[in-house]
Protein backbone atom coordinates (compact mmCIF):
# COMPACT_ATOMS: atom_id res chain seq x y z
CA UNK A 1 0.00 0.00 0.00
CA UNK A 2 2.74 2.40 0.49
CA UNK A 3 3.84 1.48 -3.29
CA UNK A 4 -0.27 1.89 -4.19
CA UNK A 5 -2.23 3.59 -1.96
CA UNK A 6 -5.51 1.85 -3.96
CA UNK A 7 -4.03 -1.46 -3.29
CA UNK A 8 -5.92 -3.86 -0.20
CA UNK A 9 -6.94 -0.07 0.89
CA UNK A 10 -10.64 -1.07 2.08
CA UNK A 11 -11.91 -4.09 4.17
CA UNK A 12 -15.23 -5.13 4.50
CA UNK A 13 -15.80 -6.14 8.27
CA UNK A 14 -18.39 -6.94 10.63
CA UNK A 15 -19.09 -3.91 13.06
CA UNK A 16 -18.19 -6.16 15.75
CA UNK A 17 -14.96 -7.57 14.42
CA UNK A 18 -13.26 -5.15 17.28
CA UNK A 19 -14.78 -6.76 20.44
CA UNK A 20 -12.63 -7.39 23.29
CA UNK A 21 -11.99 -11.11 23.38
CA UNK A 22 -11.16 -11.27 27.19
CA UNK A 23 -8.27 -13.34 28.55
CA UNK A 24 -8.65 -15.36 32.16
CA UNK A 25 -6.82 -11.62 33.45
CA UNK A 26 -9.14 -9.23 32.02
CA UNK A 27 -6.71 -8.48 29.31
CA UNK A 28 -7.83 -8.15 25.33
CA UNK A 29 -6.87 -11.08 23.34
CA UNK A 30 -8.36 -10.01 20.28
CA UNK A 31 -5.41 -10.57 17.45
CA UNK A 32 -7.16 -7.93 15.42
CA UNK A 33 -7.15 -4.92 17.30
CA UNK A 34 -3.10 -4.24 17.44
CA UNK A 35 -2.94 -4.62 13.77
CA UNK A 36 -5.86 -1.93 13.30
CA UNK A 37 -3.79 0.87 13.88
CA UNK A 38 -0.88 0.27 11.73
CA UNK A 39 -2.87 -0.44 8.75
CA UNK A 40 -4.76 2.30 8.86
CA UNK A 41 -1.45 4.23 9.20
CA UNK A 42 -0.89 3.18 5.35
CA UNK A 43 -3.83 4.75 4.60
CA UNK A 44 -5.74 1.54 5.18
CA UNK A 45 -9.70 1.85 6.64
CA UNK A 46 -12.09 -0.43 7.33
CA UNK A 47 -15.45 -0.44 6.59
CA UNK A 48 -17.89 -2.02 9.55
CA UNK A 49 -20.64 -3.87 8.88
CA UNK A 50 -23.66 -4.03 11.31
CA UNK A 51 -25.81 -6.11 9.17
CA UNK A 52 -25.76 -7.26 5.66
CA UNK A 53 -24.77 -5.00 2.57
CA UNK A 54 -25.14 -5.31 -1.05
CA UNK A 55 -21.62 -4.33 -2.10
CA UNK A 56 -22.15 -4.31 -5.68
CA UNK A 57 -24.99 -5.76 -7.77
CA UNK A 58 -25.72 -9.37 -6.71
CA UNK A 59 -22.77 -9.54 -4.28
CA UNK A 60 -23.30 -9.23 -0.60
CA UNK A 61 -21.80 -9.29 2.25
CA UNK A 62 -23.81 -10.46 5.30
CA UNK A 63 -22.79 -8.65 7.78
CA UNK A 64 -22.95 -10.93 11.62
CA UNK A 65 -25.14 -13.69 10.41
CA UNK A 66 -27.72 -14.97 12.95
CA UNK A 67 -27.14 -18.42 14.41
CA UNK A 68 -30.78 -20.20 13.90
CA UNK A 69 -29.27 -23.37 14.30
CA UNK A 70 -26.88 -24.48 17.08
CA UNK A 71 -23.95 -25.14 14.89
CA UNK A 72 -20.51 -24.49 17.25
CA UNK A 73 -18.24 -24.39 14.71
CA UNK A 74 -15.41 -22.74 16.38
CA UNK A 75 -12.67 -23.84 18.95
CA UNK A 76 -12.83 -22.47 22.39
CA UNK A 77 -9.62 -20.81 23.13
CA UNK A 78 -11.17 -19.45 26.35
CA UNK A 79 -11.71 -16.22 25.38
CA UNK A 80 -15.11 -14.74 26.51
CA UNK A 81 -17.11 -11.46 25.61
CA UNK A 82 -18.71 -9.15 27.34
CA UNK A 83 -22.68 -8.52 26.48
CA UNK A 84 -25.76 -7.12 28.00
CA UNK A 85 -26.95 -10.54 29.38
CA UNK A 86 -23.30 -10.88 30.86
CA UNK A 87 -19.56 -12.85 29.75
CA UNK A 88 -20.24 -15.24 27.47
CA UNK A 89 -17.75 -17.74 25.53
CA UNK A 90 -16.25 -15.78 22.36
CA UNK A 91 -18.26 -18.06 19.53
CA UNK A 92 -16.66 -15.45 17.44
CA UNK A 93 -20.29 -13.21 16.26
CA UNK A 94 -18.23 -11.09 13.88
CA UNK A 95 -18.17 -13.93 11.10
CA UNK A 96 -19.39 -13.15 8.00
CA UNK A 97 -19.45 -14.61 4.56
CA UNK A 98 -19.62 -13.18 0.73
CA UNK A 99 -22.79 -13.76 -1.35
CA UNK A 100 -23.32 -13.94 -5.35
CA UNK A 101 -26.58 -14.15 -6.44
CA UNK A 102 -26.24 -15.33 -10.03
CA UNK A 103 -28.32 -16.62 -12.28
CA UNK A 104 -27.78 -20.79 -11.34
CA UNK A 105 -28.41 -19.99 -7.45
CA UNK A 106 -26.26 -18.81 -4.53
CA UNK A 107 -22.72 -19.11 -3.90
CA UNK A 108 -21.44 -18.60 -1.11
CA UNK A 109 -17.68 -17.77 -0.22
CA UNK A 110 -16.69 -18.52 3.49
CA UNK A 111 -13.53 -17.41 5.63
CA UNK A 112 -13.57 -19.96 8.33
CA UNK A 113 -17.47 -20.40 8.53
CA UNK A 114 -17.71 -20.02 12.13
CA UNK A 115 -21.56 -19.19 12.15
CA UNK A 116 -21.79 -22.23 11.02
CA UNK A 117 -22.24 -22.90 6.94
CA UNK A 118 -25.88 -24.00 7.63
CA UNK A 119 -26.79 -20.77 9.60
CA UNK A 120 -25.30 -18.82 6.73
CA UNK A 121 -26.63 -20.70 4.18
CA UNK A 122 -30.25 -20.20 5.50
CA UNK A 123 -29.32 -16.35 6.06
CA UNK A 124 -27.75 -16.32 2.73
CA UNK A 125 -31.31 -17.54 0.86
CA UNK A 126 -33.23 -14.97 3.31
CA UNK A 127 -31.54 -11.86 2.02
CA UNK A 128 -31.33 -12.90 -1.96
CA UNK A 129 -34.91 -14.32 -1.63
CA UNK A 130 -33.42 -17.46 -3.71
CA UNK A 131 -33.51 -20.45 -2.49
CA UNK A 132 -30.98 -22.72 -4.03
CA UNK A 133 -27.07 -22.49 -3.36
CA UNK A 134 -25.50 -24.18 -6.03
CA UNK A 135 -21.52 -23.50 -4.32
CA UNK A 136 -19.92 -23.63 -1.50
CA UNK A 137 -16.54 -22.34 -1.05
CA UNK A 138 -14.35 -21.69 1.70
CA UNK A 139 -13.67 -23.23 5.46
CA UNK A 140 -16.35 -24.59 7.42
CA UNK A 141 -14.45 -25.52 10.80
CA UNK A 142 -15.97 -29.16 10.85
CA UNK A 143 -12.33 -30.64 11.43
CA UNK A 144 -13.13 -31.68 14.96
CA UNK A 145 -16.78 -32.33 14.69
CA UNK A 146 -18.54 -35.58 15.01
CA UNK A 147 -19.29 -37.66 12.32
CA UNK A 148 -23.09 -37.12 13.04
CA UNK A 149 -22.71 -33.13 12.92
CA UNK A 150 -20.72 -33.60 9.28
CA UNK A 151 -23.62 -35.56 8.48
CA UNK A 152 -26.39 -33.40 9.57
CA UNK A 153 -24.27 -30.74 7.53
CA UNK A 154 -24.36 -32.34 4.70
CA UNK A 155 -27.87 -33.15 4.39
CA UNK A 156 -28.78 -29.61 5.17
CA UNK A 157 -26.45 -28.38 2.00
CA UNK A 158 -27.89 -30.64 0.11
CA UNK A 159 -31.38 -29.08 0.84
CA UNK A 160 -30.37 -26.21 -0.55
CA UNK A 161 -29.60 -28.36 -3.83
CA UNK A 162 -25.65 -27.69 -3.48
CA UNK A 163 -23.69 -28.82 -6.78
CA UNK A 164 -20.11 -27.86 -6.26
CA UNK A 165 -18.18 -27.49 -2.83
CA UNK A 166 -14.71 -26.29 -2.46
CA UNK A 167 -14.34 -26.66 0.99
CA UNK A 168 -10.64 -26.44 2.69
CA UNK A 169 -8.82 -24.94 5.18
CA UNK A 170 -10.39 -25.86 8.92
CA UNK A 171 -12.77 -28.28 6.99
CA UNK A 172 -10.68 -30.89 7.47
CA UNK A 173 -10.34 -34.00 4.55
CA UNK A 174 -12.31 -36.28 6.43
CA UNK A 175 -15.24 -33.87 6.64
CA UNK A 176 -14.77 -32.77 3.36
CA UNK A 177 -15.37 -36.71 1.83
CA UNK A 178 -18.26 -37.35 4.64
CA UNK A 179 -19.69 -34.33 3.22
CA UNK A 180 -19.16 -35.24 -0.49
CA UNK A 181 -20.83 -38.51 -0.12
CA UNK A 182 -23.92 -36.67 1.77
CA UNK A 183 -24.07 -34.31 -1.04
CA UNK A 184 -23.96 -37.08 -3.98
CA UNK A 185 -20.75 -35.57 -5.20
CA UNK A 186 -17.28 -36.84 -6.52
CA UNK A 187 -13.80 -35.41 -6.79
CA UNK A 188 -15.12 -33.29 -9.60
CA UNK A 189 -17.66 -31.43 -8.01
CA UNK A 190 -16.30 -31.69 -4.46
CA UNK A 191 -12.89 -32.27 -4.36
CA UNK A 192 -9.84 -30.98 -1.44
CA UNK A 193 -9.08 -28.14 -2.06
CA UNK A 194 -5.69 -26.45 -2.30
CA UNK A 195 -3.83 -23.07 -2.70
CA UNK A 196 -5.01 -22.61 -6.15
CA UNK A 197 -8.30 -23.82 -6.85
CA UNK A 198 -11.30 -21.90 -8.39
CA UNK A 199 -14.66 -22.06 -9.09
CA UNK A 200 -15.99 -20.71 -12.47
CA UNK A 201 -19.87 -20.40 -12.56
CA UNK A 202 -21.09 -22.74 -15.71
CA UNK A 203 -17.39 -24.26 -15.64
CA UNK A 204 -17.37 -25.50 -12.48
CA UNK A 205 -14.31 -26.43 -10.10
CA UNK A 206 -10.73 -26.47 -11.05
CA UNK A 207 -9.03 -28.26 -8.11
CA UNK A 208 -5.15 -27.29 -8.90
CA UNK A 209 -2.85 -30.47 -8.96
CA UNK A 210 -3.37 -31.86 -5.33
CA UNK A 211 -6.70 -33.04 -5.77
CA UNK A 212 -6.48 -33.57 -9.62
Amino acid sequence: MLKNPNAMSRVHVSGNIFTPRLKADGSDGNGLTPLRGPYEATGGHFILHDGPTELAPGVWFTGPVPRKYPETNWSDQGLRIHTSTGDTVDNIPDDAALVFNTSDGLVILTGCGHAGIVNIATYATTLTDKKTVIAVIGGLHLFAKTDDVVDWTGAQLKRFGVKYLLAGHCTGIEATMRLRQALGLDRHTAPVSSVGSSFTLHKGIFPGKLAA
